[in-house]
């Protein structure tokens, strides 16, 4: 009697150590995981939501059906490769993040509260933005957060955002203190969009007002897009 009690009694301490694991497991280790996944003949909501964005940006020039199509697979994987993630066309946990769709937690995030964001990265390009472009349309505030992400991204200029903004010579607003201004909520969500992948530019580094700039060089480079007063230029 005392063997099979001893023998019930090791089978339910089994069980409940495998249950213990089992529950542990999901709650440290899959709570972190973003149950939504969209892919290639997905449809609904979040497939409608990627494609708004990816158009808005430039990478989708589809229509806007919450269908998940060939034409939608091949703008995540553009975007997933001008931002450095894995090129697989699934839009999981770390693209949707980058889109500013999901945050680290797996909840609905509006565009300009991506988790993947350095805050102080965001302010300080919110700032730029604010005291090189306030009075531009939003897409010419975008563009110009964007050229600060495209030097970032280029061997011929620093490789942080502060690098960038800091570099010597580069934007009057760091010379004459407009650096220092609180920005608003536009140039706020002007700089996330443009950390999210929407570039304006074309890719350009440059841009100037062509009513006021005298410097002969800037004049010479390739012209990408005019927005508003500035011209960019690469």
């Amino acid at each position: 009697m005392a063997i099979k009690l001893k023998r019930n009694l090791k089978a339910i301490f089994v069980i409940f150590l495998v249950s213990t694991i089992f529950v542990s497991y999901n709650v440290f280790f899959r709570s972190n995981e973003t149950w939504a996944l969209s892919k290639y003949g997905s449809r609904g909501e979040e497939v409608r939501t990627i494609q708004t964005k990816l158009k808005r940006w430039g990478y989708y020039k589809g229509n806007v059906d919450g269908i998940y199509g060939s034409q939608t697979l091949e703008a995540v994987k553009y975007f997933q490769r001008k931002n450095g993630l894995t090129v697989d066309g699934i839009a999981g946990t770390k693209t949707l993040q980058a889109m500013g769709i999901y945050n680290s937690s797996g909840n609905s995030s509006s565009s300009n509260s991506s988790s993947s964001t350095n805050s102080s990265d965001l302010n300080l390009l919110s700032r730029l933005v604010y005291g090189e472009a306030r009075g531009e349309p939003y897409t010419g505030q975008v563009a110009v957060a964007a050229v600060v992400l495209n030097r970032v991204r280029s061997s011929s200029f620093p490789n942080t955002i502060a690098g960038v903004i800091y570099q010597s010579g580069a934007f009057d607003v760091v010379s004459d203190g407009q650096i220092n201004l609180t920005p608003n909520e536009t140039a706020k969500k002007a700089a996330q969009d443009a950390l999210n992948g929407w570039d304006p530019t074309n890719g350009a580094i440059y841009y100037f007002n062509p009513s006021t700039a005298t410097n002969k060089w800037i004049w010479s480079r390739p012209m990408t897009v005019t927005i508003g007063k500035h011209r960019f230029c690469k």
